[in-house]
């Protein structure tokens, strides 16, 4: 591990040289990216200050107890000595989270998609539900989340329901909710009292900037065409719904939250954006190969990753194996428990594959 943070003291002290040059001042794009590092470093390199101090505190106290005679001074010694080992240990652990290898598009905005799966009418007003939880979750985070578009289904509910959400470390937070949710319930529809299960999948794609995904528009289809839905008079008056067609991969996209055709454009060019960088990152991994798939941070869209059981009022992530009784809490936005094990469970995956230890 010192081998590690001694490393990052050298980068720490190269970047706090290059952001003050000339090239780096001129240059917004560059200036930007060394301030960001020279931030996420310095933390360490504070933390790694405190931690060497203590170090050199705790040899020259052991070396005092060592030829100190009197038994007064030894005892005032001893107890500063085991002082410092209590913060030599806080610090230590500290460190191994702050070398834990972090996600870059952790502190980017979100798009959260979700589409009913298995289970028809069903599905559909289970994807209704896990909106409403991930719109519960999102206010009490003080996130911003703004539906881009929408398909109901014919009892409630949605067949697909596509949003973008903004904040502080949105997409960190919600990137572990990736995947397929079950539901098990006796559905309204259903006359015998009997327990269904249908499913809905959840994707959440950090949101890429132009910088970080390049679209050769060439390639993009736009079509426009009348909103539906509420949104006032201009619904079904003027053509301000816009569909994006990337002819390369096929993929479609659609927009039409805004009343302007031409903000729902840039919105369904950042959601079209994050679908190209998922199976451009997908092709990588399986291209690279060395990469482990994580059980819990896998993101993929065919893993069964949690199971709502509401005659038992329970909850269980299949990922981590944990359980908890209290289903309408969680539909009323408390997932902040899972997503809290979750995040655990993949620091501890990656502090054991990157070997970090004192």
């Amino acid at each position: 591990m010192l081998d590690k943070l001694e490393a990052i003291k050298e980068r720490f002290e190269e970047v706090s040289q290059l952001i003050i040059q000339p090239d780096a001042m001129s240059d917004m794009g560059k200036y930007t990216k060394l301030s960001k590092e020279y931030k996420d470093l310095e933390k360490v390199v504070a933390v790694y200050e405190t931690y060497r101090l203590t170090l050199e505190n705790i040899r020259s106290t052991k070396a005092l107890l060592e030829k100190e005679k009197d038994p007064e001074f030894r005892e005032m010694a001893k107890l500063e000595w085991e002082e410092l080992k209590d913060t030599k240990e806080e610090l230590e652990e500290e460190l191994k989270k702050m070398l834990i290898p972090k996600d870059p598009n952790d502190s980017k905005d979100c798009i959260l998609e979700i589409r009913s799966g298995t289970g028809g009418d069903e599905a559909a007003l289970f994807a209704g539900d896990l909106f409403r939880m991930y719109q519960k979750f999102c206010e009490k985070q003080n996130w911003n989340l703004t539906i881009l578009d929408l398909t109901f289904g014919t009892s409630g509910g949605y067949k697909e329901i596509i949003s973008s959400v903004s904040g502080a470390d949105v997409y960190g937070m919600l990137k572990y909710e990736s995947g397929v949710h079950r539901v098990q319930r006796v559905p309204a529809t259903e006359t015998q009292g009997r327990v269904h299960t249908s499913a809905a999948t959840v994707a959440v794609l950090p949101e890429m900037e132009e910088v970080d995904v390049q679209i050769d528009m060439n390639d993009v289809r736009k079509d426009t065409y009348c909103s539906s839905g509420p949104g006032g008079q201009s619904v079904n008056t003027t053509y301000s719904a816009v569909r994006l067609t990337h002819e390369p991969t096929g993929l479609v996209v659609t927009c039409q939250d805004q009343k302007s055709q031409i903000k729902n454009f840039e919105k369904a060019l950042k959601v079209l954006r994050s679908r190209i960088y998922e199976i451009e990152l997908a092709k990588h991994n399986e291209t690279v190969g060395a990469q482990r798939k994580s059980m819990v941070g896998s993101g993929d869209r065919s893993d069964k990753i949690r199971t709502y059981n509401y005659p038992q009022s329970r909850v269980t992530d299949h990922r981590i194996n944990k359980t908890v009784y209290n289903l309408p809490e969680v539909m009323e936005g408390n997932i902040e428990e899972f997503i809290s094990a979750l995040r655990f469970a993949e620091n501890a995956e990656k502090m054991k594959d990157g070997g970090i230890e004192a």
